[in-house]
């Protein structure tokens, strides 16, 4: 029977040498000369650079850790005392390095480089809400600009004080879906409002989805499903953006998902923006029937893609940030809003890899 040991060596091995394979391959003239080849190439070599990386490590800690030993078994007094030490010490780092590659070997979701959709709508709470829903689309807007990534807006509709009702934006760069796919769920916020004369705090909130860009080959969808209605565009308050019918209303009927786009000032372009977002909510709508089988499997912390699921909360009195799945608290909620995301990110990140390692028995 193989041992832990033995599969992990060897799948380090395996990906090693397919890390150098690839690099060959980068420099081959029939690669070379077709980009998008060359392209999809380059992407694999540079996924498994951290794990041929870490196995270089690895293999380099199995010998200092052989040699070490064999200097402790073969000598006395004090030199037998250091070589010990250094193998204890060895052995510990050797710990550590192993641990961060099960990580590292558990497979990428490959939805995880798809850039994201990013649906924000107030919920309870009125104007406060709106207010909240448009404080949570500044923190990802100036989170995506740190992280160099573009964003590209879908559709608003805006409420009243500068608030919005709801917005749709694409975020695009690397692992965008990947980083931001476990912010989906009910954000919550207590705050006084600038309203509120008696100084009284309140509880409003906003929803959060975020879903996987889908391609065309990922979902088909017959036209003879979709119903198109086109309409007048109009700002807050019911106020005329344009005087054509530019606006697009999707309605997909056999799911009954729909679809509004009024940004743009062509009806075309509406019409592939909100094509766009219906195809990635059904394509969201599979990989959450997927989750939600696994799920049944096993009870999962923050992968379960719960649109209901109240998952963090802005406390203003306390200066308090709390995501509720992984326990995860930090006062600094004023640098969190302000797109400081990178510690809540990764803390989730690392939980839904944990998830998976656990799921694959790893």
């Amino acid at each position: 029977m193989m041992s832990d040991r033995d599969t992990l060596e060897e799948r380090l091995r395996d990906a090693a040498e397919r890390y150098e394979a690839l690099a060959r391959r980068m420099a081959e003239p029939e690669v070379l000369s077709d980009m998008a080849l060359l392209r999809d190439v380059a992407r694999e070599h540079s996924a498994l650079e951290p794990v041929a990386r870490a196995a270089e490590r690895h293999f380099k800690l199995l010998d200092d850790l052989r040699q070490a030993r064999e200097v402790a078994a073969e000598s006395d007094g004090e030199l037998a005392e250091m070589a010990a030490a250094e193998a204890a010490e060895l052995q510990a780092e050797r710990g550590e390095a192993r641990e961060e590659l099960r990580r590292l070997l558990v497979p990428k979701d490959p939805l995880d480089d798809r850039p994201a959709v990013v649906e924000i709508r107030a919920g309870t709470g009125g104007d406060e809400a709106a207010l909240f829903a448009a404080d949570l689309y500044r923190m990802y807007a100036r989170f995506a600009a740190e992280s160099g990534w573009d964003v590209e807006l879908i559709s608003t509709s805006e409420g009243t004080l500068g608030g919005l009702k709801e917005i749709v934006f694409v975020v695009r760069g690397s692992d965008a879906y990947g980083r931001l796919r476990y912010e989906s769920g009910v954000h919550r916020v207590q705050r006084v409002p600038e309203t509120e004369s008696q100084g009284r705090v309140h509880t409003s909130a906003a929803t959060v989805a975020v879903l996987p860009e889908a391609e065309e080959v990922d979902i088909e969808i017959d036209p003879a499903d979709l119903k198109i209605d086109v309409f007048r565009s109009s700002g807050p308050g019911g106020q005329s953006v344009n005087t054509t019918d530019s606006a697009v209303r999707i309605t997909h009927r056999p799911t009954g998902l729909v679809v509004s786009c009024q940004d743009e000032k062509s009806q075309h372009k509406n019409k592939a923006r909100a094509l766009k977002v219906l195809r990635s909510r059904l394509l969201d709508r599979l990989v959450a029937e997927q989750e939600a089988e696994r799920a049944r499997e096993r009870r999962t912390q923050v992968g379960t893609g719960d649109r209901s699921m109240k998952i963090r909360t802005y406390n203003f009195p306390q200066n308090r940030v709390t995501d509720h799945r992984i326990h995860f608290t930090s006062h600094r909620l004023e640098a969190i809003l302000a797109g400081d995301l990178d510690e809540v990110v990764e803390a989730l990140r690392l939980a839904g890899t944990e998830e998976r390692m656990a799921a694959a028995g790893g």
